[in-house]
């Protein structure tokens, strides 16, 4: 059986102290080096643990004794709690702290948008400008004024690339399965493109746009199902590029704007989503191309990029699996059913079952986030209601200079409002013991978490 080996190739990492967090936080959070460091790929440091290792924890709690009702509910938390770890990955300690930082610092100057405020999205910006918050800052507030002005969430809603099957056929390029860790595969055949009829079926503009929602559906559906089917959290791609044929002469002007267009857009706003990218069949006539294209490339991405000849099949099997591979790159797939691999869009994004699973777990999160708006919205009533039943000084005096109420109603009035302080007293009372008792339940429940159960 093939065993995948990452091999993670002149890395740099640098967060900071091997110490205290914090040292390192003092002296590099605001540090202006100019040498451009390669860190490992974004999931390195966490994989799920295997089936093995799962069990085993399971087993361990045998000596405990438990309602089957307080069993059964352990054990529907602990997949629910399993998936949203699967989900939102693993949080490294040091890169956890200069994320908080990094998110108070916006926090300063702007009101972040609750689905671009997690946790991964702020490292990815980080980790593109070498964890400088103030670098990092004003790449993420572009890239929050770019989606305002491009209307991104908007595009990705309505926007429809009806010319899609068309434009595959003079630019063959899509998404086809996964590699060995679990990462969608994004193939493209550069040296098929015809730019000329590419630009008779669509426009450059909304060639961009379908690029935009494609990385929004990559960010939003293909790495969360990555990351179900592979029970590990998954937040980068690996692509093929084949450029048999391309040289200086494909290369023109109408090119150099397409690409121009699409890298700015990569490396401006969706930064550290890329894993690996192959470029397979190179001849002389690339290589000299590659000299121009390097110019226009970040040196972070460059040291993930690999440009092969034709004998590049062992360096791609390394990485993915033949069945994902297509025939024309030496593999065993045609997709013959989907009217080719470049058509398909296969990959688990389009499983039913894990679509539906992370259907669940969206509406469960709008559910509780109702759940949490109406509470607040229930107290901040009740609050008003209580401040709005008594009557100022001012407007007792008020009322009894006009005569408008007598002593013994203004008595009832006094009566009832020391009636209700001292209904208020019981129930802060009443919640200092609620809390109290929440508390002792969550220390309850991280003793579980301790145990594995």
């Amino acid at each position: 059986m093939h065993k995948s080996k990452e091999r993670v190739k002149d890395i740099d990492i640098s967060r900071g102290g091997d110490g205290d967090p914090s040292s390192g936080l003092e002296e590099n959070l605001f540090s202006t080096r100019r040498t451009k460091l390669i860190h490992p790929p974004i999931e390195t440091h966490w994989n799920f643990p295997s089936r093995e290792e799962y069990r085993r924890s399971v087993s361990n709690l045998s000596v405990l004794t438990k309602p089957s009702k307080f069993r059964e509910s352990l054990r529907k938390f602990r997949k629910r709690k399993d998936l949203k770890t699967i989900l939102e990955g693993a949080h490294d300690p040091k890169d956890e702290q200069l994320v908080e930082s990094f998110r108070q610092l916006l926090m300063s100057d702007v009101q972040l948008p609750e689905k671009q405020n997690d946790y991964h999205t702020l490292l990815r910006f980080l980790r593109m400008r070498d964890f400088d918050l103030l670098k990092a800052k004003t790449m993420y507030l572009n890239y929050l004024k770019w989606r305002d002005e491009f209307r991104v969430d908007t595009i990705s809603k309505e926007f429809k690339f009806e010319e899609n099957l068309e434009v595959k056929k003079c630019y063959p390029h899509g998404f086809h399965g996964v590699d060995r860790h679990g990462r969608p595969l994004y193939i493209e055949r550069v040296g098929l493109v015809d730019l000329n009829a590419l630009l008779q079926l669509t426009t450059v503009e909304r060639f961009v746009k379908y690029h935009v929602t494609e990385q929004e559906k990559t960010l939003n559906l293909r790495f969360p199902a990555c990351s179900v089917a592979a029970k590990r959290h998954i937040a980068s791609t690996t692509s093929v590029i084949d450029v048999k044929g391309v040289g200086i002469s494909n290369f023109s002007r109408p090119a150099r704007h397409v690409f121009m267009e699409i890298q700015k857009i990569d490396s401006n706003y969706y930064p550290e989503t890329l894993n690996r990218l192959f470029i397979v069949n190179a001849g002389s006539g690339f290589r000299a191309l590659w000299k121009v294209l390097k110019a226009f490339l970040d040196a972070r991405t460059i040291k993930k990029i690999e440009v092969l000849g034709s004998n590049y099949r062992r360096n791609l099997v390394e990485v993915i699996d033949p069945s994902n591979l297509p025939t024309f790159l030496c593999g065993n797939c045609t997709c013959s059913d989907y009217g080719g691999c470049l058509v398909s869009d296969k990959g688990p994004w389009n499983d039913p079952e894990i679509t539906d699973l992370l259907q669940a777990v969206v509406e469960n999160e709008d559910e509780n986030i109702d759940e949490e708006e109406g509470d607040e919205v229930s107290e901040e009533m009740g609050k008003n209601q209580t401040e709005n039943f008594y009557l100022d000084k001012e407007d007792v005096d008020q009322y009894r200079g006009r005569n408008y109420i007598g002593k013994p109603a203004l008595d009832n009035i006094k009566e009832l409002e020391t009636a209700i302080h001292d209904t208020m007293k019981k129930i802060q009372t009443l919640e200092a013991a609620l809390e109290d008792t929440t508390m002792a339940l969550q220390g309850l429940a991280n003793n579980v978490k301790g145990l594995g159960i």
